[in-house]
This record gives C-alpha cells, structure tokens and sequence, in this order.
C-alpha cells in the first residue's frame, strides 16, 4: 500500500510538469527542473536543442553511435554515445541523477523491474513522447516510459531435421527433454528474471493451469503458489541448462549433426547470423500459452538533464523511419506502427498474441518473490 501512494503521489507531481533544458552542456550549467509543459513545433524544438550544445546518450547498443552520427549530420548538434550494459546503466543514471551531475540527457535502458523501482519511482528519469506519435503508438507502449525498441525472445529449436517439436509449454517439463533445454541465467539477466516474474501473476498463471489441463486432460496438481512457480520450479527441475550468453546458447543448439533435438529460449536476433553460422534453427509459433517473451528498451530523459529539448528531438529521432533504421532487424521492433520489421515477416502485432509482454509494475512487486523461490529449487 505504501508503494502505491507513492507512485501515485510521484504520478501527480510529474503529470503536469516535463524537464526543461537551462543551458549547453558545460560544466557547472544548473540541472533541468520541472515546470509546466509548453508544447513546441518541430521548428521550435529543433531551435531550442540547437542551444543546448553537446547531447550524451547511454546505451547498451553500439549502434547508436551510428544514429548519433547522422542525428549530428542532420540538426548540426554534437552526439556523445556511451555504450553500458543494463546493470551498470541504471547504477550509473543511478547516481549521477541523486548527485544532480552534468551526465547523460538521454537514456536507453532495459529491465523494467529495477527501472521502475530504482529510476522511476525515485524521479530520476521522466518519459517523453513526441507529440504526433501520442496517438498513434499504443499506450502500453507509452506507459510508464516510452518505448523506444521491442525484442523478443523465443523457444528456438534445432530445425536441421525436425519441424516444431511442441505446441505446449508444458512438454518441457517431461523427461524426453530433460537436459535439452537452455536457456540464459536469470540471476545474469534481468529480462529474463522479469519473464519469469511474469508467468506467476494470476493471469498468466490461469492460462497456465489451462494449458495443463488442455494438454493432459486433468486439473494440475499444485505444490506451490499457483500454476506459474509450478511450470517454473518443473521447468527448472528437469535439467534446465543456464548459460551466460544468447549467442553461444544458440550456436550450441542450432550446430549441425547432432543426434538429440535442442531447444532454447533466446533472443530472435541470433537469428541473423545463423546462415552465416551454419546453425539451424527456427522459432515456434503459437505454443500454448506462450511461445516466449518480450520485452522493452525505454527511451528516457535523466532528472539531471541539461540539454533537454535536444533529448526530446533525438527520441523523435529515434522513432522515426529515419533514426530506427540501424535497428531495423530481426528481432527488434519499433513500438511506431508506421515502422515495419524488414526481415521477420511476423509483425510485433502477431508476435504480441504469442509472446507474454513485460510489466515493469508487476515485475518490481513480485520479482524479489520469484529470485528467493529459484535460489531454493536451483
């Protein structure tokens, strides 16, 4: 209860106030701070982010030095990119934005868990979406931080000389693949942590019951919460492998000539190389209840912005045609409708029916619950 008078007391100072910028980015130039919003025009944004002098991004995607590049081209505004992964990121806006330093003006940052705890509720970071997009990109997309990227991650086989090998998630808890599934360690990534978070809020953990039901014609017998610790802690238990990295998971699985069939839950976007590679592999569509998970990347603006109005131009940037082009890959998708994967032929729409999508407010009230249960049954 606690925590929810506080989102909503932060909710209510920050719905009728954005950041605004007070200066180029020199040392010692004041914070941003928090007044009421003035709508610009494009003209009048571009103006004002002319202003403001150098922009520094954090990312956890070199190839936002790219977009940075040609954002500096185009509005004649100098870019710095660092790149960070997703836990030193939110350490560092962390403390950067409580010190009120002259740091970073836009953030793009996954793991909506610690993101809404350690970023959101705390103020440090605000959401900005551009005013032409506010209707046409869904408000999941939207709320609580805009969503700059989509990626999906999916239980991919080894498809060298099978077809989809199961239409349920609860196949993989029998002994046929005991010790054929992988899948990254959740104590290593937080996105994956947050997916299996997810499966045990009621909703998803009601489909799951169905699911068993469906499959195997009796009620699921419970030996925890609900059906979503039960498909966790079988799932688990049944010689569930953990790796630490996506890309050796999938060159592991999709090798060629092997005489068991693999299975792992990983990012779509292993799937670029794999001709390359000579891997094998191939997603599952339509498994019951869910053929994986995806999750978000958040376009954000630091409390301690001092370049704000240019952060506001390099996130329209960043949804446009234009500035999403470098992502625009397998396994990455716009949340802007106008932009359409050019290598998957299974929109995020489609993939949205298959895929549990992340809440970062159930993920920050349940995560905790969900590590405590995996450190006692790993």
């Amino acid at each position: 209860m606690k925590r929810i008078v506080a989102i909503l007391f932060i909710c209510l100072l920050m719905a009728p106030a954005v950041l605004v910028a007070q200066g180029g980015k020199e040392s010692g130039a004041a914070p941003a701070q928090a007044v009421a919003e003035k709508e610009m025009t494009k003209e009048e944004l571009i103006a004002a982010a002319q202003k403001e002098g150098t922009l520094t991004v954090y990312s956890p995607s070199s190839r936002h030095s790219k977009v940075g590049d040609e954002f500096g081209a185009k509005y004649g505004i100098k870019v710095q990119v660092t790149q960070l992964k997703d836990v030193e990121m939110i350490e560092k806006v962390s403390k950067e934005a409580a010190a009120n330093l002259d740091a970073a003006d836009v953030v793009f940052v996954q793991d909506g868990g610690r993101i809404y705890t350690e970023l959101l509720d705390t103020g440090y970071i605000t959401s900005y979406t551009p005013m032409d997009l506010r209707s046409t990109i869904e408000q999941k997309y939207q709320n609580p931080l805009q969503v700059w990227d989509l990626c999906t991650k999916v239980f991919i086989y080894n498809s060298e000389r099978w077809q989809q090998p199961i239409t349920n998630v609860w196949e993989l808890t029998e002994p046929k693949w005991k010790g054929l599934v992988q899948m990254k360690d959740p104590f290593g990534e937080g996105v994956n942590m947050n997916f299996l978070t997810m499966i045990t809020k009621d909703e998803h953990a009601k489909a799951l019951a169905d699911a068993y039901k469906k499959l195997y014609g009796k009620d699921l017998v419970l030996t925890t919460k609900n059906a979503g610790y039960e498909w966790i802690k079988m799932f688990f238990q049944n010689g569930l492998l953990l790796g630490k990295s996506d890309t050796t998971i999938a060159e592991q699985i999709g090798a060629k000539g092997q005489a068991n069939q693999w299975m792992a839950l990983f990012t779509m976007n292993k799937l670029r190389t794999a001709k390359d590679k000579n891997l094998a592999l191939a997603p599952s569509y339509n498994v019951e209840p869910f053929s994986g998970f995806y999750y978000p990347i958040y376009a954000s603006i630091p409390s301690n912005s001092r370049s704000v109005n240019a952060a506001k131009l390099f996130i329209d940037y960043a949804l446009s045609e234009e500035g999403y082009a470098a992502f625009n890959q397998l396994g990455d998708y716009s949340p802007n409708p106008a932009l359409k994967n050019t290598e998957d032929p299974v929109s995020i729409q489609e993939w949205d029916k298959m895929l549990i999508y992340e809440d970062p407010e159930w993920c920050a009230e349940a995560r905790a619950d969900v590590e405590e249960f995996l450190s006692a049954i790993m």
